[in-house]
């Protein structure tokens, strides 16, 4: 659209869509309004003004990449569910040894690499719940390793040429316009050097993230399990048995064995190998005893002979490991119930109200007046005021809830966060996930069809139920995303980046290839703080290809100068979905990633002007 010299530029509609993004980024700025808020503020101004059309407006809607950030939040909640996220979180713990500057620099090879080869958006989307993890497990704030996430996420797009769209976008440009060509390492090297920079530079941003009170600060509201292990007795009354070849138990359910009537014993929950890998098994009165099973016994009788016991009945006490309370913990809980007034179960003991087969659950203390019983106290009976410490699966804990006319929950452990209730699924996942990746990496499908086939098959081996996908998916951070689309179709249909691709042309035609370079990314990376870094490249690429030509030298760093701007989106959280994705999770303020997102882009600029010209000569 060309600006007529005798209309003022107030009245012209490229200055009302400035004013709308000025508006935007004071809006997200101050950070009084919630910025999916002023996403849909925006999307209503639009309509309103009568820039765009309704469908134009609501475009977003109906983006594929919407679509497919959605579906890879169901991904990330699959992960969650069979508990690979936490494998991986505690991988990486133990590679680092708890060191929060280890795990942050595996962390960042590990996305850098695997995003070389599949969506970067993708593999976010699937390390976001494992950062959670982490940043539990080591009681730090997510924000000092969400924000590390995503900047590693966005250098994955400059390794390989598949990484990202934009490189294909560019190389396509090149292939067309010249006899030039990028191959599939070509940006590799240029990678390697700014995640390098990244690694170092977010090992010292990280601490402008957090306020020293915010990264000290721990939930003192809530008990772990170990707490409430340590405050009923039960680390020192825990036995594991386990279950040798002849032994009387196999074959039989724990209510045949009558072990808590007949030796004040207690089975809490039953460990079993199967894969390699062990298994915690809530112990139900239906629950079959096998063959080498590890028992995991609370003795109430501190007199009781065990060792006579175990003789007698083919069992071997094995080793109390200090994980062992934490690996169960995945999948077998506990948490404290008390009797609420008028309720029948007042003056009744626990074998009278069929604790185990009525609820699921073994209780396993109580708590009277302050003082924690000791003995077997599974033939007290129960007062109105008493704590009771029951273990059992923590959906059966949770169904607690459903008996609100007779027991109350009073809190549950921290640990009911990292249940995992669908970890024999795991092995499914992975194969759901490679699939996935498999299909992003060949092309065969479009990216959000084989995300959707991920989720399909998810839903299909039950990793994932209906509920737990739709509420897996950040739906503020998708109208973030969908509301600030407008502003790329506006700036394009009313010829502002027209305007200041001519303005940069003006500036820089009569300077050095070494200050055209820097203006191309300065001018890049200013365009992608508004549009997405595909539109950019699209926009961009014909732009330098085409200086380079008029300039009588190689396109080769002119069109690799574009690709590594459109990358380095690092500037606010709308640069990107990467950014917006770590948003919600990490806390952050659209302060926050100005902050750290500026003095690295300008860093990674300076270096790209100087290294890209080595790599490929003008």
């Amino acid at each position: 659209m060309e600006l007529s010299l005798q209309a003022p530029f107030w009245t012209s509609s490229l200055f009302w869509v400035l004013v709308l993004l000025f508006g935007a980024i004071v809006l997200f700025v101050r950070n009084k309004i919630r910025m999916d808020v002023v996403a849909l503020l925006v999307i209503v101004a639009f309509a309103l003004s009568g820039i765009l059309s309704v469908n134009e407006v609501l475009a977003g809607f109906s983006d594929p990449n919407v679509i497919l950030i959605a579906l890879l939040f169901i991904v990330g909640e699959g992960i969650v569910r069979t508990g690979i996220a936490y494998q991986v979180s505690e991988w990486l713990l133990k590679a680092s040894k708890n060191n929060e500057t280890k795990v942050l620099i595996l962390l960042m090879l590990a996305v850098a690499v695997l995003g070389s080869f599949m969506s970067s958006t993708g593999i976010v989307a699937i390390f976001i719940p494992v950062v959670l993890v982490i940043c539990q497990q080591m009681n730090i704030s997510p924000k000092r390793l969400m924000m590390p996430l995503s900047v590693a996420g966005l250098i994955s797009g400059m390794m390989t040429l598949i990484a990202t769209a934009p490189n294909l976008v560019v190389n396509a440009e090149l292939i067309r316009n010249t006899d030039f060509r990028f191959h599939f390492f070509d940006f590799t090297p240029i990678g390697l050097v700014v995640l390098t920079m990244g690694i170092l530079y977010m090992l010292v941003a990280r601490r402008w993230l957090t306020d020293p009170e915010e990264q000290t600060k721990k939930d003192t509201s809530r008990r772990s399990m170990n707490d409430l292990i340590d405050e009923y007795g039960l680390r020192e009354r825990t036995k594991r048995l386990v279950v040798k070849k002849g032994s009387p138990f196999i074959g039989k359910n724990l209510d045949e064995l009558h072990l808590r009537s007949s030796y004040g014993l207690n089975v809490l929950a039953i460990e079993r190998w199967k894969r390699f890998r062990p298994m915690f098994i809530a112990a139900l009165g239906t629950s079959e005893i096998r063959e080498k099973d590890i028992l995991m016994m609370d003795s109430s009788h501190p007199e009781f002979d065990l060792e006579q016991f175990c003789q007698e009945n083919h069992l071997e006490m094995a080793e109390i490991r200090s994980q062992s309370f934490s690996q169960q913990a995945k999948s077998i809980g506990m948490a404290e119930i008390t009797l609420v007034p008028d309720s029948d179960c007042i003056g009744k003991n626990t074998s009278e109200l069929r604790f185990r087969s009525q609820f699921g659950l073994n209780v396993v203390g109580v708590k009277r007046d302050g003082e924690v019983l000791v003995g077997n106290f599974s033939d007290v009976s129960y007062a109105l005021g008493d704590l009771i410490l029951v273990v059992g699966d923590w959906k059966a804990i949770a169904q607690m809830q459903h008996h609100a006319k007779d027991f109350y929950v009073l809190n549950y452990p921290l640990e009911m966060e990292r249940a995992v209730p669908a970890a024999t699924q795991a092995p499914h996942a992975v194969f759901a996930i490679l699939t996935m990746v498999v299909l992003m990496v060949s092309g065969v499908v479009p990216n959000v069809i084989a995300a959707l086939i991920a989720c399909l098959m998810l839903g299909y081996f039950r990793c994932v139920d209906g509920k737990s996908a739709y509420e897996s998916i950040h739906w503020s951070s998708l109208v973030l995303i969908v509301g600030m689309m407008p502003f790329s179709i506006a700036l394009q249909k009313t010829g502002g980046v027209d305007l200041a691709v001519k303005l940069m042309l003006d500036a820089v035609g009569g300077l050095g290839l070494h200050a055209v370079l820097m203006s191309l990314f300065l001018l890049c990376a200013a365009v992608s703080l508004f549009i997405s870094n595909t539109a950019t490249a699209i926009l961009m690429a014909p732009i330098a290809i085409t200086i380079a030509h008029q300039l009588q030298v190689s396109p080769m760093p002119f069109a690799m100068i574009i690709t590594v701007a459109a990358s380095a989106a690092f500037m606010t959280p709308v640069s990107s979905p990467v950014n917006t994705m770590v948003l919600g999770p990490g806390g952050y303020k659209f302060a926050d990633f100005v902050k750290v997102g500026v003095p690295f882009t300008l860093l990674v600029m300076i270096v790209s002007v100087f290294l890209i010209p080595l790599l490929f000569p003008f």
